[in-house]
């Protein structure tokens, strides 16, 4: 009842959209969180990714799998800012075991923090990354490898800078992959507010993304990494939640008729201290709300922080397919 609720909330901020509005087939999507995107691979803790676990996550139904890199703390000093060649072996292996699973892939570049504080001193860096990362991966098949240029823009780097920062990577890529999407988020870590003023590049295969872990202090009540910490004890579901996920599904609904453009949520979820029961809630009501209008989820993630699925127990949590639109699986 309460998830049906939530979601009949949502559709009465329905407006026109476009018949036609161009969007990427996300589908149901997981990403591979806490695995790539540390300093060094699974910095913080987790299970080292295999190929099984990318059998394991088709066969749960999921069609995409979204696979966080960090790209720089694996790099070498200017001006090639080389990738150590271990590391982008490990990462192919990967991309290639999803891609050999049946899965739609979304390889980034995350946690760039030298990019976010100071954008201008690190836009090549960026661009010579993305050389190398689009050279390698040049003849995987485009329908359904897609690059990210970099995740949740934040600090120094908004929707004002992104064109300047994103061009040269950009033409990095389209030297070597001149058709493949490219995905490009907003400002402020990519929240639903930063669509109402992100501007693309002129280039049909680019792609909006926005994520959405709102209510904050629901999604990451007793997480320690935030500077703003969430006592426990926050509960999902009430009116204002309801108010505001079909305040948040309008805002969608006017970036799509703003620019013909369909968005997905490249990460959402909430965090694995939150009583499992809220967590399904939570993640049903915002696929309901925004599946409507066509747009992909993909949820953090598959056995780290917000997990999906228990890689000890070997069994996907009770529950939270389910709230994906995907079968329940038995242990």
């Amino acid at each position: 009842m309460q998830r049906l609720a939530i979601f009949s909330a949502a559709l009465l901020a329905a407006t026109p959209v476009p018949l036609a509005a161009q969007g990427l087939p996300v589908g149901a999507c997981i990403n591979t969180g806490n695995h790539l995107e540390s300093p060094k691979e699974n910095g913080w803790g987790g299970k080292r990714l295999d190929p099984a676990d990318f059998r394991n996550i088709a066969d749960a139904g999921f069609q995409t799998v979204r696979i966080p890199v960090r790209w720089d703390s694996h790099a070498g000093s200017a001006p090639d800012h080389a990738i150590d060649p271990a590391w982008i072996d490990r990462v192919a292996l990967l991309v290639d075991s999803a891609l050999d699973s049946g899965l739609n892939v979304i390889l980034d570049s995350h946690n760039f923090e030298g990019l976010h504080a100071d954008p201008a001193a690190h836009r090549d860096e960026l661009a010579a990354l993305w050389t190398q990362i689009g050279a390698r991966f040049a003849d995987r098949p485009t329908a359904r490898l897609w690059f990210e240029i970099e995740n949740e823009p934040h600090d120094q780097l908004n929707n004002l800078n992104l064109p300047q920062i994103y061009a040269p990577a950009l033409a990095a890529i389209r030297a070597s992959n001149p058709d493949r999407p490219v995905i490009v988020g907003g400002e402020f870590w990519s929240g639903v507010n930063s669509l109402a003023t992100l501007n693309l590049p002129d280039d049909p295969h680019i792609y909006p993304t926005f994520h959405y872990y709102d209510p904050f202090a629901f999604t990451h009540q007793g997480a320690q990494w935030p500077e703003d910490k969430q006592p426990m004890g926050r509960v999902y579901g009430g009116a204002a939640d309801a108010q505001q996920l079909a305040g948040d599904v309008a805002k969608v609904r006017a970036y799509i008729a703003r620019t013909g453009k369909t968005p997905f949520i490249g990460e959402s979820g909430a965090y694995e201290v939150i009583p499992l029961n809220q967590r399904v809630a939570y993640t049903a009501a915002v696929h309901d709300a925004f599946a409507p209008l066509g747009i992909g989820l993909c949820t953090w993630a598959y056995t780290n922080t917000f997990p999906f699925y228990d890689h000890d127990k070997k069994r996907w949590l009770p529950g939270m397919l389910a709230a994906m639109g995907l079968p329940e699986k038995g242990e």
